[in-house]
């Protein structure tokens, strides 16, 4: 399951992203009728289709995976989690619906309808996204029933659908997810300018991926702060394991790096702010931090995992938004695009740091998760299937991943690389 989710969760984050870049385009286009715009609006439109039916099948087999690899834990808690499953299955295919007539439906449905169906597509995969969250966020700290005699009673699916964490979970996973997209385009304009800074194709489609890239990598620093505080609120224990806080103590401080030591209960090489992490975590920096005391020894996650995901995720997130503010006030003071070589070099460099974020941060929320599928209420080890039964699925679907990765890889490679032909865009307009 941890293989098949680290492989469709950067898909799934593409089909949030990418449509919103495809209207952006579009909407340039429809603003300027420069031809340019309408050229890189149909090339995000063939990626958006691309990556939509590779996300489609990692889906799917992960949709079978929840029968074969927990069947106890969908059997005993479906008619919890139940609704945001059904509701993510219908923005799935309302989003497959518009994407079709945004494909297909250029010249043949009027220029409005068409901009309204990438929409409909940016704002479906973004619905997508959220309503599985909420499943995850259940996951996290259940609401909505009651445990008796190992089964959940009383179950209210609205209230189980929005539990506690929803609503910082859901923004964090969002912004995510248009972050991490934003900064591998951009990234990949960058170097195309590097080559030719008179490139204007390439400027074109840089200008609009670093703008999503700049708002979002400058939004997600607030989202993480409330994201934090709810978990510092809601879910100590899981703040514990990520700050490799051992002891309970007031006036925590922050831990920048470290490698955490569970027999000694230490953390190695940490950089310590004093009094940061109850500053940041309460607002107070006398506030109370509860540690890993306070859990029983048998339901630690790998605090370690944990940990290091979470600097990772935290790094990651903390270069891209240093860089946001450069190019922002860099664009300010130009009172334009700009494109310094050494800018650029930046750029690329900063390109694959979303996807490390993405994944670290899904690590961090599963694993810090652990020893529990629902917190609480069931065990991961009580529900699994055991491995020796689903070894064979399991080589099965690592070959299918690799398989969908290197031809995935191969089309978006031969995709970018074509040159931009602005005579065809211009006789295929709307």
């Amino acid at each position: 399951m941890g293989l098949s989710l680290a492989f469709h969760i950067l898909f799934a984050a593409a089909g949030v992203a990418l449509p919103l870049l495809m209207v952006l385009a579009d909407v340039q286009y429809l603003r300027t009728k420069d031809a340019e715009y309408l050229t890189l609006s149909k090339r995000m439109a063939k990626g958006t289709a691309i990556l939509f039916a590779v996300g489609a099948v990692s889906g799917t087999v992960l949709s079978f995976e929840l029968g074969l690899l927990w069947p106890r834990f969908m059997g005993t808690f479906g008619e919890v989690i139940g609704l945001p499953f059904a509701l993510e299955g219908f923005a799935f295919f309302t989003e497959a619906i518009f994407l079709g007539i945004y494909l297909y439906g250029r010249g043949r449905v009027s220029p409005g309808f068409h901009l309204f169906s990438g929409i409909a597509v940016a704002v479906s995969g973004a619905a997508s996204a959220f309503f599985v969250t909420l499943v995850n966020a259940c996951m996290n700290l259940p609401g909505g029933f009651r445990m008796e005699n190992g089964r959940p009673a009383d179950v209210d699916p609205v209230a189980a659908m929005f539990s506690p964490p929803w609503s910082h979970e859901t923004v964090h996973v969002l912004i995510s997810s248009y972050q991490s997209i934003a900064f591998l385009m951009a990234g990949i304009h960058a170097a195309f300018l590097l080559k030719n800074r008179a490139d204007t194709f390439h400027r074109k489609a840089f200008g609009i991926a670093a703008a999503v890239a700049c708002v979002t990598a400058l939004l997600q620093p607030l989202s993480g702060d409330r994201s934090a505080s709810g978990v510092a609120k809601d879910q100590p224990w899981k703040l514990a394991a990520m700050e490799s806080q051992f002891v309970t103590e007031k006036g925590a401080p922050l831990r920048i790096g470290g490698w955490p030591d569970e027999e000694t209960q230490t953390v190695r090489y940490a950089l310590e702010l004093p009094y940061g992490l109850s500053l940041l975590a309460f607002k107070d920096p006398h506030a109370e931090v509860t540690g890993l005391d306070r859990v029983p020894r048998d339901q630690w996650p790998n605090i370690r995992s944990v940990h290091v995901s979470f600097q990772v995720m935290v790094l990651s997130g903390g270069a891209m938004a240093a860089l946001a503010v450069v190019t922002a006030f860099l664009a300010w003071r130009r009172r334009g695009l700009p494109d310094a070589r050494w800018l650029l070099r930046a750029w690329l460099l900063a390109a694959p740091l979303g996807m490390l974020a993405l994944e670290a941060g899904w690590m961090v929320t599963e694993l810090g998760r652990q020893p529990w599928i629902m917190h609480g209420a069931l065990r991961t080890a009580d529900v699994v299937t055991p491995f020796h039964y689903i070894s064979a699925p399991f080589w099965l679907f690592t070959a299918v991943y690799l398989f969908l990765g290197v031809t995935v890889a191969y089309l978006l490679y031969r995709q970018i690389l074509s040159n931009p032909r602005s005579a065809e865009a211009t006789a295929h307009g709307h």
